[in-house]
């Protein structure tokens, strides 16, 4: 009876499809989660890790049950692009280089213009680029298995590749905004970046045949940048020229610089996406 309630939903729009996923997920996760919040109210930033990190967990489960039954693929994550092999293992190295330079290079350009000065770090450097490391992987992971591994696959089922990659990379952009309404309002400087990151990584993974660890590596390597120059407290913004130039509240992407860099990040990703499609 499941496998036919799971058949019939294959046969439904990517929209309902996506929908019926995050409400199985949902169905499992909230039971778990609310209780823990509970307990852990004392400590809400604890709380916030595990209830997501298990959150993360029953993903990781529940799409491979669904790939077995949905989908009939016992290994659902490699049709997402995420494979075990040698090409994987270089894709990911070859993104983290490519974020983390075009970071640095952000903030580089800054500094030669004087907008900001570059100093030295207020801790333990080392410890900071690990801690930077393992955040920024944990964190490329999670968000490139969901955008860039499902939605992006569920969508390509049913819509062209133009379409695809464009309603992927606004639900990307969006799902930033799950906040109160004042600081979205007060954020929403971002989206334009957001998208335009979207757009980037999905271009970054059809260049490289498909692999999504470049995705995860091109991610990961802008976080860990920023976070080496902000938890270090790298860089002291000397004021010469507006926010809205170098960044509002100091985030490089709600600025026209940091937009810059954004667009022709992607334009290059897009150029080398085609080339690979006329291949």
């Amino acid at each position: 009876m499941l496998r036919q309630q799971l058949q019939h939903l294959k046969k439904q729009s990517a929209p309902l499809r996506l929908f019926g996923f995050l409400v199985c997920l949902a169905i499992i996760w909230l039971p778990l989660a609310i209780p823990i919040n509970l307990l852990l109210k004392s400590d809400p930033n604890l709380a916030t890790i595990v209830t997501m990190g298990l959150l993360f967990i029953i993903f990781i489960c529940l799409q491979k049950w669904w790939g077995k039954y949905v989908y009939q693929q016992p290994s659902i994550f490699q049709q997402y692009g995420l494979k075990d092999n040698r090409l994987s293992l270089i894709s990911l190295i070859k993104g983290l280089a490519i974020g983390f330079g075009v970071c640095w290079a952000l903030f580089i350009t800054e500094a030669l213009f004087g907008w900001i000065e570059i100093g030295n770090a207020s801790g333990f450097l080392l410890r900071i680029v690990f801690e930077g490391l393992l955040s920024a992987l944990g964190i490329a992971l999670a968000e490139e298995l969901v955008f860039r591994g499902w939605v992006l696959y569920e969508l390509e089922q049913d819509y062209s590749k133009s379409t695809a990659v464009w309603t992927s990379s606004i639900v990307f952009a969006t799902a930033h905004f799950l906040k109160p309404i004042a600081e979205i309002i007060r954020t929403f400087v971002t989206f334009p970046a957001l998208l335009l990151l979207g757009l980037t990584l999905v271009w970054a993974k059809r260049a490289n045949k498909n692999h999504l660890t470049i995705c995860i590596g091109l991610h990961a390597g802008l976080v860990w940048g920023y976070y080496i120059l902000n938890v270090g407290n790298l860089i002291t913004y000397t004021n010469k020229v507006p926010e809205w130039i170098t960044g509002i509240d100091g985030n490089p992407i709600a600025g026209i610089l940091g937009l810059t860099f954004m667009g022709v990040l992607a334009l290059v990703m897009r150029g080398k996406a085609k080339l690979k499609d006329e291949a």
